[in-house]
This record gives structure tokens, sequence and C-alpha cells, in this order.
């Protein structure tokens, strides 16, 4: 018997997606170690360092929205209480952007002022400066002879921003982590940051610590767990006043290291440094300034698995190694150490115990301790400073920083600058990776190429029977090209009503969703979400809502000369205005559900917006409906929302857009073969 004859055979080769935008993301980690490394190497020379201290500090502020202009923090002492050992001050003071700080100072009842002083930083706790590691801390540092400044930073123990209804000592949120990173990314839009709201902190707070009378302002250093010894470094980073410092578990991993695992270190917003890729800046960075003042910098051995990346021990030696070399080229090797615990994330006793002999070492000249001094935590609340356990009112919450910022007169500047935007290439290439027949049409499988490394795969619908132009819809779905691809689905249907359609993904949605990283489900876990991914290109100086537009452009150009119309859906709505802006030949847009003003998220306390919308600084230039003024009557919008993903009155939408075409539609085939 004869077989079958073969009908047809074609091989297809796919590539695996879900790496690009991790390859993408190398690449651009890679270009800014070669470029860090580089200026690291010309550190030859005693003058040389003090030039790369001073790049340091100038580019901290730069990427980190702008020192503001100094102010006296306004210190008021609102109580108090003793133990046998010491007194405690309760302290009220402004920072410099005019938001409360409670604090505690911890004053020895022995020795002779002028003590040296400490700045205790604190961890990521809810409870603040009443977390009893830090209060161990601190205790033990004022029975060894030293003033101790504890002080609650944003988000945490009387600084609760976002209070549960009823109870203000609580946060609604999930974790002191998002109490940074919640108003962050708002501050983000309007070109500030959180690292810049807890720098200022700590600064001030040095302010009160070195002009009180019983302090020696010429002996000041920080110490902090965590968190604290990230705001540690940041604080070594810009104020000349440190003596010495021994930041414990900060972030110490450069996140543009050499064993790049993509997303990279994302933390929360206070940790994640936009557009300081293309600088050659990275975290360790903010310790060169301090060089060859004493510095101790203890981690713990196991937070490569247990907190921090599967790089941060490997990155953390190779960059001590390189900061150890300027402590030679200026003549002061042993004013460098570093400790490791196997235990843990924490300011255990032993970490508590190297800070104390570490600081009696060259602020005291006296010799190490041999056991920490009894230390006992007292209850919240007799370290709190205010009667009602909150200093955050309404006017007193970052959101009311970026809502003032946002408030500011517009300062012009082209679309292209504020995205940062890739190159566009004229005539994309565009590959045909196979064809089949459907019913009505026929499906061409492709891929457009974006950028380096990255391939924008689709599905193009060509009907059997066009309705008669030449032209091609492109859709945007937030689930991607193959949410609705398949027999009488959206786009098959809109294909039988003799619509041309081009269903696309672009970074980050649907095949070009990107792979896990490395390392433990503990760290990968998180670090899959999108807003991770969104933060990392952020830092590499690409956002990743710009290069969704890069991938729009270059979608519309592949599928010229003919007319190109473009429909989004909800996410998807903000990059394809933003292209839409800057693309003559897509002809129309239409955006159905998705986000109608940037100045909503600011109006909002909390929003539901993806942070992969946010381009930094956008609001400070521009906004969706001055963007979608250009368009005019190219733009047709149906049911936008709020912050919170709610639609807003049909009255605001006409006052927001009047040029453009308000229209009433959903993401299925009726309302999309209509556009």
């Amino acid at each position: 018997m004869l077989a079958a004859p073969l009908l047809g055979q074609q091989h297809i080769t796919y590539r695996d997606y879900s790496k690009l935008l991790p390859e993408h993301l190398s690449h651009l980690a890679a270009e800014a170690v070669r470029t860090r490394n580089a200026a690291l190497n010309e550190l030859t020379t005693p003058e040389k360092v003090r030039e790369r201290q001073r790049w340091v500090r100038d580019a901290f502020w730069k990427i980190t929205g702008g020192r503001p202009v100094p102010t006296k923090p306004n210190v008021r002492v609102v109580g108090g209480f003793e133990t046998a050992t010491y007194k405690v001050e309760k302290l009220l003071y402004d920072s410099p952007q005019g938001l409360p700080i409670p604090a505690n100072l911890y004053i020895p009842k022995t020795g002779k002022p002028p003590y040296p002083g400490v700045l205790f930083q604190l961890g990521h706790s809810l409870q603040g400066k009443a977390a009893a590691p830090y209060q161990k801390c601190c205790q033990g540092l004022v029975q060894s002879g030293f003033v101790v400044l504890s002080f609650d930073p944003m988000g945490q123990g009387e600084r609760i921003y976002y209070p549960k209804s009823g109870d203000v000592t609580q946060t609604r949120l999930s974790s002191a982590d998002d109490e940074h990173t919640v108003p962050g990314q708002q501050l983000l839009l309007v070109g500030s940051t959180s690292t810049l709201m807890q720098t200022v902190d700590a600064m001030a707070s040095l302010d009160v610590l070195a002009s009180h009378p019983l302090v020696d302002p010429t002996r000041l250093a920080s110490t902090g767990n965590s968190g604290g010894g990230t705001i540690t470094m940041f604080l070594a980073a810009v104020d000349d006043r440190l003596a010495c410092a021994a930041p414990s578990c900060p972030n110490s991993e450069n996140f543009a290291c050499e064993d790049f695992n993509p997303p990279g270190s994302t933390d929360d917003a206070e940790q994640n440094f936009p557009g300081a890729g293309p600088l050659g800046f990275d975290r360790w960075d903010t310790l060169y300034p301090l060089a060859p003042k004493p510095l101790l910098v203890l981690i713990s051995a196991k937070d490569f698995f247990g907190t921090y990346s599967p790089s941060y021990v490997k990155n953390g030696r190779l960059e001590y190694a390189k900061l150890a070399q300027v402590y030679r080229t200026m003549g002061k090797a042993d004013h460098l150490g570093w400790w490791e615990s196997p235990l843990p994330h924490g300011f255990n006793y032993a970490s508590r115990l190297q800070v104390y002999n570490w600081f009696r070492r060259w602020l005291l000249q006296e010799k190490p301790l041999a056991a920490e001094p009894p230390v006992s935590p007292h209850e919240e609340k007799q370290l709190r400073v205010t009667t009602t356990g909150t200093v955050a009112e309404p006017s007193k919450r970052p959101v009311a920083l970026a809502r003032k910022l946002a408030a500011a007169p517009k300062v012009e500047r082209d679309l292209r600058e504020i995205l940062e935007l890739e190159e566009i290439a004229a005539r994309p290439r565009r590959v045909k990776l196979a064809t089949v027949p459907s019913e009505d049409c026929e499906i061409e499988a492709g891929e457009i190429s974006s950028a380096t490394h990255i391939w924008c795969p689709y599905w193009f619908y060509k009907p059997s029977k066009p309705r008669g132009v030449d032209e091609v819809l492109i859709v945007l779905d937030p689930a991607g090209r193959n949410g609705r691809w398949g027999e009488d689905n959206v786009y098959h249907e809109l294909a039988r009503r003799g619509v041309a359609v081009c269903a696309a993904d672009v970074r980050g949605i649907g095949d070009l969703t990107p792979e896990a990283g490395r390392g433990a489900p503990r760290y990968t876990a998180p670090h899959l979400s999108e807003d991770h991914w969104a933060w990392a290109c952020v830092m590499l100086g690409q956002s990743l809502v710009a290069q969704r537009v890069t991938d729009i452009l270059h979608i519309a150009r592949a599928f010229g000369p003919s007319k190109i119309k473009v429909a989004a859906w909800r996410k998807l709505t903000v990059p394809a205005l933003l292209a839409a802006a800057l693309e003559p030949r897509i002809a129309e847009v239409t955006l159905i559900e998705g986000l109608a003003s940037f100045r909503h998220v600011l109006e909002a306390e909390q929003y539901t917006v993806p942070f992969a919308n946010f381009a930094p600084g956008l609001l400070r230039h521009t906004d969706l409906p001055e963007i979608a003024a250009r368009l005019g009557r190219r733009l047709a919008i149906s049911r936008p929302v709020d912050a919170m993903g709610k639609a807003i009155a049909p009255a605001e939408v006409s006052k927001l857009y009047p040029q453009a075409r308000v229209i009433t539609a959903g993401w299925d085939a009726t309302s999309l073969s209509a556009i």
C-alpha cells in the first residue's frame, strides 16, 4: 500500500522569546559595567580619587532628583526619660522638605562630654526606632560612650503614611518596603525619588546630632542594618561630616554587576537609582567619597539566597577589593574593614559587637569590648514622640511633595528626550516565518527587529476579502498576541470582516514575558513581577514604557507603506499614545479603558497603574492629555480610567480630551472593526 502523499512541509524555527528582554538588559548592564570599570581603573593617584569622589557626589544628586536647599531642622524636645546609665530625649524636627521627623536621642550618664555622635539608621521595620535589635544597638552604643540619634524614616514608626482606618500606627500596605515604593514611584513621575527623601532626612538628622551641645561635631559616625545600612551608604556619598561608618547588611551589591542576573537586584524604590547605568554609577560608588575615613562593611553570607540576589556576596567581595585599592592609594589601607556573619539577615549580637568596637577604635581610641553592654528594649509607647502615634498629617506626606512638584510650571522638552528613546530604524527588518490558511483569511507568523536582542513576534491576519483600502490595524493586547488569536476569536473575526490585523507582542507582553532569573525561589519568585523588570529598565536608562514605544514604532514602520491604525487596550494604551504622538505614519489610534492622566496617580494616595507605564520626570514636562492634543482627531478614546482603574465621568473625559473623538467601544470584533 502506497503512503499518502506529503501535502506540504515547512520547518519553523522560533526564538525563545522569553530570553530576549533579559538578554537586552544584560547587554545594557554590560555596557554600564565597562563604563564604570574604565573610570575606576584611572584611580591611580589621590588626586584622581578626589576627582572621582566629587563626580560621585554630583552624580548621586543628579539621579536622585537634586539636593534641596538646606534648612535648619527646628528641633523641639517634647519629652524624655532616664535609666541608670543613660537618658533619652524625645525630639521632633523638620526635614528640608518640610516633613516632621520623630527621633530618640540617647545620652550617656557617664564619661566626659563632648561625646562622639552616632546617627543610627533604621532597617525596614514598621516599628521604626522601637524595633528591638535597633534599640539594643542604640543602648549598647550609648553605654560605650556615644550620643546616639535614632529617627523614624519615611513610612516607619510614627511616620506611617498609609495608615489603616482607625489605627494610624499600622500601615494598610503589605510592608515598610511598600511605604517607600508607593510614594517613590509617584515621586519618580515628577523627577524626584524616595532615595532623595531618605538621604535628606539623614542629613537633617546629622545636623541635629552635630549641633547638640554634648556632641563633638568632628567625631560623627553612622551605622544601621539592612535599609539602615543602605541609607548609611547614601549619607557617606554626600556628607563630609561623617568621620566613620559601619553599614550592616546593606544592599551592597552593584545593580549592573559582572554576573548580571536579569532583572537584577532591584529592590524597594529608594535603592533603585534611575538612569544610573549609562552614567557608570552604581551602589558601591556611594562609599567612595568616604575614603580614606574608617569604614567597616558588615554582611550576612547567607544573604545571597536568603534576602538579596545570588550575586550579593560575590559582587560585594569584588567591589570591596576595588575600594580597598583606593584606600591603599590614599595610604590608609587599615581604615577599611569587611566582616561576614554566617547568620541570616539581621542586626545580631555579633554584628552589633563589631560595630561597637569599630567605633571605639576610631572615635574613642579605646580597647574592644569582649561582650555587649546590658541591653533591654523599651516598650514602643515609651519611645513614642507624639501623643497620637503619628506625625503624618495629609499635608505632611510624600505624595504632597509630588503634587507640589507637579504643580510647578512645565519645562518644555521633546517627547523623544523625555523617554530617552532607542534609535528607531527607518525600515525595520520584518521576517516571515510561515504562512498558513484559515477560514476567510491567511495567517502569517513573523517577527520584527526592534533593538539589540529584541524581536517582536506577531500574527498577521490577511483577509481573503479586504475592505478595499490598504490599511493594517495593529492591536496591542495586554494578554499578548496569543490572548485572542484562535478561530472565531476577536482577531480572526476581524479578518472575516475584511480587516487586516497585526497582533504583536511588545517587551514584557505575551511571548516576550521574560523568563525567571537564577537563584533561590525567595529571590526569583518576587522578581518575576513586571514591576521589578520595569525598575531594572529605569535603572539602565531605558524605561519599559519607552522600550514598548520603540517596539510599537518598529512594528508600525514594518507594515508600511500601508495606512496604519493602532488599537490598544488597558495598560498598553499609554505606550500606544506615546508612539502615535511620535509617528505621523500612524493615521489613527484608539485607546480603550486606559489611564486618562498621570495626574490621577498623584491625586490618589494609592493606585493600580502599572509601574511599567511610568516614565521618569514625565509630569515635569507633560501629561497624557497634552500629548493627545497633538493628535487631534487622529485619536479616539473610550472609557478612560483613573489611577484605581475606575471609569471617569464623561464630562471629565471631554474636558481632558476636547480635541479627541470620545467613543464607546470595547475589546471586541464589532468595536474594533469600526475603527
